[in-house]
């Protein structure tokens, strides 16, 4: 159904992709024009880059299969202009798992490179009851918010860290790199196809035009993130869904502040009855947060602050940019920010299913690690320990199959099942689905959900697609302030201190139709956090409008694809250059 009660359903206008045909490529080209590597993984990423580091060390300690491997034992391919250009989260994170990866490196080491501010001491949650209120929550109350003992980082810094151990190890990263083909041959994953370069608006070669590349492997590693193009063609083509709860997603936007007075704790609020609604009409749920983050290099106190927003929301005019505009406006956050200025800003989607939502992990020559996989616990703000950990375990399953001399992936689920990864998400696996209801309702069943470990409600709770929800013109946006540029920011001077330098004559990677219904279009145009989507002036107030997509500003978020839309591979080098988010 196109309309419900006389709102629009997204789903009824899905975008003009074809997948998998569109990111299937069905067999290899001849051996003379392909590239071989031993594993190949998709996404330079804490996930990916964790699992070309673990592989490394452990061939390292057997050069016979590291010679059996190649010239190019392992080889990252990342869209970005470097590993963690488009890398982005709050972040408080979970040290085990780094800690393991890294057993030589103090996390007074982490600071000095430059990916890690400090160890969580002090935490206060509130709950913002208004404009210039706010309520305390005791942490007792809110276990999955207990930070303390847990370390303030940037993923995007972390990332780069990453890529230089790789390098070190004798990885090949080809950054400024799209994967944009899954290859498939007798059924099994044999490696991916790199992006053409140097394609004009219209698809045309230019005169710099270079062709895309057949990368061969042994073993392919799929961590491209939120829905990439590539896990969402495999998920597809090997049936990886099949009796799982569909996936929903959030997107999160994120400010770094240079502050004169440092912030002592982390500090996360509950923003029902504001800045969202409470009423579930509206389908609002969200939170934020400040982490105070200090710089070892430089001396600078910084902060870091984001808002998240559930992606099933029904008001067309809910922006989580605008939110965080909103939030900034309480007197909790101008204190902690007063006489300081921003540093950056970023976006990116996330997904929110958790447990029942995450897909089958392996098929015949791959894996899905990281947030391809789903693997985030909405409920605590936690995933980068979770990808770091899958791809760990995605490299010990890889390195024992290559000594086998096989390659049956399929030990990989078992072991992310047995580890932190399983027991973490299985015991918040009901915990956010009641939210789909409203927020009172999901308020009263979230408590005993936590508290019981997922035991309730008993049974496997459903969850219903983002898209799925119908959508209707409401009053959020008139909550938001107006930017002043100095304290409240717009959408596209935000974008362009993310240092995006996509091409103007760059080949259109987003997929929508373009001829929607106003609320659908007002949907788009409100939820980008880039300003990609404009309704022409002259559009009618009611029926269908014509939408008008701005590719050039995308700093690949990819919220668009929760709903009605689809983000699809950019040209490599493509994209923001994120550098502390």
């Amino acid at each position: 159904m196109s309309h419900a009660n006389g709102k629009v359903v997204p789903a009824a206008f899905p975008p003009p992709v074809h997948s998998p045909e569109e990111f299937i490529k069905n067999g290899l080209d001849a051996e003379d024009e392909l590239i071989e590597v031993g594993v190949v993984i998709v996404g330079g990423g804490t996930a990916g880059l964790a699992c070309a580091n673990r592989l490394l060390q452990l061939l390292a300690d057997d050069p016979e299969t590291m010679e059996r491997l190649g010239e190019v034992p392992v080889a990252v391919v990342e869209k970005a202009k470097t590993c963690g250009g488009h890398n982005l989260s709050g972040a408080v994170m979970r040290p085990a798992a780094l800690e393991e990866l890294f057993p030589e490196l103090t996390r007074e080491q982490w600071r000095k490179e430059g990916f890690a501010f400090g160890e969580v001491t002090k935490e206060s949650v509130y709950m913002l009851t208004g404009p210039k209120s706010k309520l305390p929550v005791p942490i007792l109350a809110v276990p999955n918010f207990k930070n303390h003992g847990n370390e303030v980082i940037s993923v995007s810094a972390l990332a780069r860290f990453q890529q230089r151990q790789a390098e070190e190890g004798g990885a090949y990263v080809l950054t400024e790199t799209s994967a944009t083909k899954l290859i498939v041959e007798d059924g099994r994953v044999v490696g991916v196809r790199s992006g053409d370069k140097g394609r004009g608006k219209d698809g045309e070669p230019l005169g710099n035009f270079e062709p895309g590349t057949d990368i061969k492997a042994q073993a392919t590693v799929l961590a491209e993130g939120c829905w990439g193009s590539l896990s969402g063609a495999a998920i597809r083509e090997f049936d990886l869904a099949e009796g799982r709860e569909p996936q929903v997603w959030e997107l999160g936007v994120k400010e770094v502040w240079k502050v004169p007075k440092p912030l002592d704790r982390v500090i996360h609020t509950f923003v029902q009855p504001w800045p969202l609604k409470v009423a579930a009409q509206y389908g609002q749920l969200g939170g934020t947060w400040l982490y105070p983050m200090k710089d070892e290099k430089t001396g600078d106190d910084l902060v870091s602050i984001g808002f998240v927003v559930d992606l099933n929301y029904r008001d067309a005019t809910t922006s989580a940019h605008d939110l965080l505009q909103t939030f900034k406006t309480h007197p909790l956050v101008k204190d902690i920010l007063a006489g300081g200025e921003r540093v950056a800003w970023g976006a990116k989607a996330l997904p929110g299913g958790g447990y029942w939502s995450m897909p089958k992990l392996s098929m015949p020559g791959a894996v899905l690690v990281g947030d391809a996989a789903g693997m985030v616990d909405t409920a605590a703000l936690k995933g980068v320990h979770h990808s770091i950990k899958s791809g760990v375990l995605a490299a010990e399953s890889i390195y024992a199959a290559l000594k086998r001399g096989n390659q049956d992936l399929s030990n990989y689920e078992e072991a992310v099942e047995q580890s932190t990864i399983g027991t973490e998400l299985y015991q918040v696996r009901n915990t956010r689905q009641a939210f789909q209801k409203g927020f009172l309702i999901g308020s009263l069943l979230a408590g005993p959900s936590i508290m019981s470990k997922g035991k309730v409600p008993p049974g496997r709770q459903e969850w219903h697609r983002d898209d799925a929800e119908p959508m209707f013109i409401g009053d959020t946006k008139k909550r938001y302030p107006k930017p002043d540029g100095k304290y409240t920011f717009d959408k596209l001077s935000s974008v362009f201190i993310t240092g995006n330098a996509t091409r103007d004559d760059a080949p259109n990677h987003i997929r929508v139709q373009k001829h929607v219904p106003r609320e659908l279009a007002e949907t788009w145009r409100w939820m980008c956090p880039a300003g990609v989507y404009e309704i022409p002036d002259d559009a009618p107030e009611h029926g269908d409008v014509d939408v008008i997509v701005n590719y050039t500003n995308c700093v690949q978020c990819g919220a668009i694809t929760a709903k009605g839309g689809r983000l699809t591979t950019p040209e490599g080098g493509d994209g923001p250059l994120y550098q502390i988010t």
